[in-house]
């Protein structure tokens, strides 16, 4: 999926494919780089996180931008949804660590070790949403909790993305694993900075997939192999 991406992304910001132009059909799509419909789509969902492309119903997808500023992730941009996060998951885990119950912990922990246990990155996506969701519970405030489930559809797309092109699962899993302890030791100030370490390296893995430069983007032809 990443080298069809990184194909479909040069041939764009190439100008293969200007603004307004409707990319080829998924038939002739998976025909020409010789791939499964399924992974294209991975692809294509992707260039439209990336904002680059817009998917019409019935009419195809277009061509939106030629180059990457800010994707987004459901109904949010990825500046937004970060920008809210420092301000709520942050001081949410300080309050965590001073608050959760036993119940809180058990729950977190289980959902931990299934985390570093699972090897498809749709289960583990689904987790990682469920992982926030609980922090937000351990601070005992259910303000906090509908805060997390608003945005948890955009968490989610903006988990898959990161973990299909960043390879960020084993590294947030030790981040998790990192914030987890701090709540059982009942440690605010290690709570808080095990969080903002997580979201700095979220920001990290965001930056360096939308700067990607040209000299990464194969030249004409299919994608690599």
């Amino acid at each position: 999926m990443e080298a069809v991406l990184t194909h479909l992304r040069g041939a764009i910001e190439r100008g293969e494919y200007a603004k307004g132009d409707k990319l080829p059909s998924e038939a002739e799509l998976c025909r020409t780089l010789e791939v499964s419909r399924p992974v294209l789509r991975e692809a294509l969902r992707a260039l439209q996180a990336m904002g680059l492309t817009v998917s019409k119903t019935g009419k195809g997808t277009f061509v939106i931008a030629n180059s990457v500023e800010d994707p987004t992730f459901g109904d949010y941009a990825a500046s937004d949804l970060l920008e809210v996060r420092r301000h709520v998951e942050i001081p949410v885990a300080g309050y965590a660590a001073l608050r959760r119950t036993p119940e809180n912990l058990d729950h977190l922990a289980h959902l931990l070790d299934r985390m570093e246990r699972e090897t498809d990155t749709t289960a583990w996506v689904a987790m990682d949403t469920l992982f926030h969701l609980a922090v937000a519970e351990a601070a005992q405030n259910p303000v906090f909790r509908r805060v997390i489930e608003e945005i948890r559809d955009a968490l989610a797309r903006q988990s898959a993305f990161l973990t299909e092109l960043g390879g960020r699962r084993e590294q947030s899993n030790r981040e998790h694993r990192a914030i987890v302890e701090a709540l059982i030791d009942g440690n605010e100030h290690d709570a808080v900075r095990s969080m903002s370490h997580h979201l700095d390296r979220v920001e990290t893995s965001l930056t360096e997939i939308v700067r990607s430069t040209r000299a990464d983007i194969p030249p004409h032809g299919g994608p690599e192999a």
